[in-house]
This record gives structure tokens, C-alpha cells and sequence, in this order.
């Protein structure tokens, strides 16, 4: 029932504020489900920014765990979830849910954490399927840039990558956005 609309580009590539003027376009009654959290002054600057280019017209959660329960108490009359952004929350699961030493984590761990995410990931998308609203999701793209020097770096990317290709997939929209310019990929 519900659409799943995926928005994908670099930092500052103007993801957000497309998957913004996506919704502005095509719904009235609005989610923001905010994954970010402010653990300094920077990224609260940049939650303030967000909150300001949106307005007053959305109604906005902020959290990253447990998503499908959450929302089940918020969609009524609502017709869109914008989820912004999918790689916060993945990286909350890995760094707060994980209180451990990524340098000397085997393998076996990592791939335990990264199928617990991506059970949550598809337990969201199933969430979305079956439900009255729309979803835009809100994600990096991580597969463009060198290859991190370090073991968290390389684990998130791969987490986070096996989780934007399960997205993409999934998707009844795709978009790509560079420097501000969105790209329609399916």
C-alpha cells in the first residue's frame, strides 16, 4: 500500500532538502522522523537549520530504534514519513548500541550487528508496505569515496551500503542527488 521513495547522494549534495520539496509537492498531512542526535554544537546547528526549512507544517519524531512500533502510534492522518536520514541510524546502532572496541571485534560480531540492522531496515520497509503512508528515505552514499583507513570506518560502510541497496531495491522511486541536482534512477 505504501510507497517507498528513495533519495540517496553525498554530504551536503542537497539530499534533504529534495526529499523536503519532493514532499512539500505531493502531500499535506507530513512525518519527519529525525534520526540524528545532537552530540555537539555543529550537529545540533544542523538539526536547527532543518527544523527551520521545514516550518511549522510537519510533525516530527525523533528517534531510531524500534521504528515500526513508534510510528504505528503516529501515522493516523498523516500521508508521508520523510526518515532522515537512513545512515544516522545506522550508525546509532553501531556506536551506541555497541559500546566496544571495533579495532578487536571479530567478525562474527560484525556480521551479528550488521544482520540485526538489517533485520530492523526491512522490518521498517515491510512496515511501510503495509501501511496508509508513503515513505521517503533519506540516506549517504558511502560507495564513492576512498576506503576508510580504519576498522569502524570499513564496517559501517559495508553495513551501510548492504542497507542502501536493500532500499534502493525496494523502492518504487530512486533518486540521486548531486550538487543540489536530483537524478531519477528508477
Amino acid at each position: 500500500m505504501g510507497k517507498i521513495i528513495y533519495v540517496s547522494g553525498g554530504a551536503r549534495s542537497g539530499k534533504s532538502g529534495f526529499a523536503e520539496e519532493y514532499i512539500e509537492e505531493r502531500y499535506s498531512k507530513k512525518i519527519y522522523l529525525a534520526t540524528g542526535i545532537a552530540f555537539d554544537d555543529e550537529m545540533q546547528d544542523r538539526i536547527t537549520k532543518h527544523k527551520r526549512r521545514r516550518g511549522k507544517n510537519w510533525k516530527t519524531i525523533e528517534n531510531y530504534k524500534n521504528i515500526p512500533t513508534l510510528l504505528k502510534g503516529h501515522i493516523e492522518g498523516y500521508d508521508v514519513i520523510l526518515l532522515d536520514c537512513l545512515t544516522n541510524m545506522v550508525t546509532n546502532y553501531m556506536i551506541l548500541d555497541n559500546d566496544r572496541d571495533w579495532d578487536n571485534t571479530s567478525m562474527m560480531e560484525v556480521d551479528k550487528i550488521k544482520k540485526f540492522i538489517i533485520n530492523e531496515v526491512v522490518a521498517i520497509l515491510d512496515f511501510v508496505k503495509e501501511s496508509p503512508v508513503d515513505m521517503v528515505v533519506v540516506t549517504n552514499e558511502l560507495g564513492m569515496g576512498l576506503v576508510p583507513d580504519n576498522h569502524l570506518g570499513r564496517y559501517f560502510r559495508d553495513i551501510a551500503g548492504k542497507i542502501n541497496q536493500i532500499v534502493a531495491k525496494e523502492a518504487d522511486e530512486g533518486y540521486f542527488v548531486v550538487s543540489g541536482i536530483p537524478m531519477k534512477l528508477k
